[in-house]
């Protein structure tokens, strides 16, 4: 909606990218303590409370006339839906043995780009027949309806007492602080690149809303296929960081590629464009698992609010950085930029132990 939302409000290129990323800005608070009380309560609970209050929210923000109250619906929105973080990655961890868990998780990780799909290709045709305000509306109502759905059909796992692990607590571990650093870095290209996707398209290359979203689209639903792809891949290595690591050097050379073919014909612009978003969308699976790995079943709530926190954070600030810099330079000098991201990240998780 990020043409809608600038012609309504009158927004800077910036000011956009602090809306794309305000719900990210809102779990960064939230993130940790709704882990430290998955582990101590469960996931039914956190997750279904917290995904219904993010819903309610949103359906709120569809009334917002102006840029600051609807930045802080938004950001509100965020802090609730984090719930989902932590309570489904634990989920996992409980019902899944180690050697199915990447693809599970990939599975799992599967619905931000399948979410991303159904609001790249319905959000234009509703925001066209009735504004803005019914977008946010059709957002809120899809997370009562999955709140809804997670009180039906999710059932705790096997509670962690029984296992007998004993680690070291997430916020004390050196391991997953490193984990999540590294993670944090190789996120900017998802943030950056898919992000601003569909303005960069409508914006300088001429396209339509509707056309640039149809590309946004095509990014959510191959993300799908790469998150499970990359998922079993760990499983059948029985590694998650080594293919993590190939992940982010190949996401650095895409995205210079790109940077490089920005004004080059569509022809030849748009599969690397493509291909550069699906793969920075295809690693996240492998991030979780090596988080929830390394901290154990007992404490994965907290190791996953832990990382998630740094990956929400560093995603709320790349975005509206994103924006400042294309706006002082070009969209060729902000794509080179991000793209060197990943390899510092790659740099970074390097020095963990593989899992």
């Amino acid at each position: 909606m990020a043409p809608f939302l600038r012609d309504r409000f009158g927004l800077t290129l910036g000011q956009v990218g602090v809306l794309i990323s305000a719900s990210f800005a809102g779990s960064v608070v939230s993130l940790i303590p709704l882990g430290l009380l998955t582990d101590r309560l469960g996931e039914r609970s956190v997750l279904v409370a917290g995904v219904g209050v993010c819903g309610a929210t949103l359906t709120f923000a569809s009334q917002a006339h102006g840029f600051w109250p609807l930045l802080a619906l938004l950001m509100f929105a965020g802090l609730a839906g984090a719930s989902v973080q932590s309570a489904s990655g634990r989920a996992v961890m409980a019902w899944f043995p180690a050697r199915q868990r990447g693809l599970a998780l990939g599975i799992r990780q599967t619905a931000i780009p399948i979410g991303g799909f159904a609001t790249s290709v319905a959000l234009p045709a509703i925001v066209h027949a009735g504004g803005v305000g019914w977008g946010f509306g059709a957002m809120g109502v899809a997370c009562l309806v999955s709140a809804g759905a997670a009180l039906v059909v999710l059932r705790e796992g096997p509670r962690p007492e029984a296992t007998g692990e004993l680690t070291v607590a997430p916020l004390r571990d050196p391991r997953i602080w490193r984990m999540s650093v590294g993670s944090a870095l190789v996120l900017a290209p998802q943030m950056c690149v898919v992000g601003f996707t569909v303005l960069f398209l409508h914006e300088q290359r001429g396209m339509s809303e509707s056309a640039a979203a149809a590309v946004l689209a095509v990014v959510q639903a191959l993300g799908i296929v790469a998150r499970i792809s990359a998922g079993r891949v760990s499983d059948l290595r029985g590694s998650r960081l080594g293919p993590l690591r190939a992940i982010a050097l190949a996401v650095t050379a895409l995205v210079l590629v790109t940077a490089v073919l920005l004004r080059a014909p569509l022809a030849l612009l748009l599969p690397s464009l493509v291909l550069a978003g699906v793969l920075s969308m295809s690693w996240n699976g492998l991030s979780f698992a090596a988080a929830a790995e390394l901290a154990g079943h007992a404490r994965s709530g907290a190791a996953i609010g832990l990382q998630q926190t740094l990956l929400n954070g560093s995603g709320a600030v790349y975005p509206g950085l994103f924006g400042v810099l294309v706006g002082a330079t070009s969209y060729g000098w902000g794509f080179a930029a991000v793209a060197l991201l990943p390899l510092a990240g790659r740099r970074v998780l390097r020095a963990l132990p593989e899992t």
